[in-house]
């Protein structure tokens, strides 16, 4: 059996490091996990380069709240897609969407251009679309390398009949990456009843940061109000229980 290859899903140059060391093949660079992932830092980007040696592939999403980006969002997203490319991005995360949730053909390529040959993902946008296969067919068309996708339901676990057929119907043409809901408890499952050779997941472990103890009445975050006392970084240890399953 082939090696199965696992990234994890990173929100840091601090994640990416721990990712590294608990043995991740490759790992996806955001910022703002608590929003599904945002662009990255391109200083996270250089620190996690210069301290690792996997594949980081970087996320090109300007906002969180839909694909469908202004006329500006595109903009700042493709002047993002450059400056993380020459600071040594790996390849580029991405996801255009029209207003009706189909795939945006020509933003999807102007996105595969700039990245000139680098690995392209198209992200969970996929897990919106109105017809699958009809996306599959186009991002194949654009020259995508691969798309990240729960199958289209809020847990990969539910999904795996759906991730299945589209590796079937990719045919080699285009990576299948399962993500959302993969842990060390179902992996083995997920990589068994699909037939996938890649896995994304993140799982993180809680820090203390005592500096703001003298006031724990004030929140920075708007009207979400996330504890100020504490981070989260990835859980290397976990990481390294995932490879150990899959082996």
């Amino acid at each position: 059996m082939n090696r199965v290859l696992i990234e994890i899903c990173c929100g840091s140059a601090d994640d990416v490091i721990e990712a590294a060391k608990g043995g991740a093949d490759r790992v996806e660079l955001n910022s703002n996990l608590f929003q599904g992932g945002l662009t990255p830092t391109v200083g996270s980007l250089k620190i996690a380069k210069k301290e690792t040696r996997i594949p980081i592939m970087t996320m090109v999403r300007p906002r969180a709240g839909g694909f469908c980006y202004t006329d500006t969002e595109y903009r700042v997203a493709k002047e993002d897609a450059r400056m993380l490319l020459e600071n040594g991005a790996d390849g580029l995360v991405f996801g255009f969407l029209h207003e009706d949730g189909t795939v945006d053909r020509e933003r999807t390529k102007e996105l595969v251009r700039i990245a000139d040959g680098k690995p392209c993902v198209f992200h969970r946008a996929i897990d919106v679309v109105p017809d699958w296969k009809q996306a599959l067919d186009t991002l194949i068309a654009l020259g995508v390398t691969r798309v990240l996708t729960s199958g289209q339901q809020s847990d990969v676990f539910f999904a795996l009949d759906t991730i299945a057929e589209m590796i079937r119907y990719a045919d080699g043409a285009i990576e299948i990456l399962p993500g959302a809901g993969v842990t060390l408890e179902n992996v083995r499952k997920v990589v068994d009843a699909t037939g996938c050779a890649q896995v994304h997941l993140a799982r993180h472990r809680s820090v203390p940061d005592t500096s703001v103890q003298n006031n724990r009445s004030i929140y920075y975050g708007g009207a979400l109000y996330p504890p100020e006392d504490r981070f989260e970084v990835t859980d290397r240890e976990y990481v390294a229980a995932v490879r150990g399953r899959l082996g």
